[in-house]
């Protein structure tokens, strides 16, 4: 049961954090920061971030992530600070 609990609000809050970069309340710079510290969002998958980001679909974030050469199934926890850079170079700004 505890288990179940904890899945729950692991999803909720990455739901949550993906809506609110939608809104434009927060930014993939601070989502990145947060990733650091907090081990929910730290498993969000990068090209479901980047869908997350106003203006950016399945087509323009797989195609960034190819030219960036991050794998497909890579997490936010697995980006290292080269492609954050090229991350927030390309989406820095949304």
């Amino acid at each position: 049961l505890e288990f179940r609990r904890v899945l729950f609000r692991s999803r909720r809050v990455r739901a949550e954090v993906k809506m609110l970069l939608k809104l434009n309340r927060i930014t993939l710079a601070e989502l990145l920061e947060r990733a650091d510290t907090d081990d929910v969002v730290a498993k969000l998958k990068v090209v479901s971030v980047l869908e997350s980001l106003p203006g950016v679909g399945k087509v323009r974030a797989r195609r960034t992530m190819a030219e960036l050469e991050i794998a497909d199934n890579r997490r936010l926890r697995g980006v290292g600070a080269n492609q954050r850079a090229a991350l927030l170079e390309a989406f820095g700004e949304q």
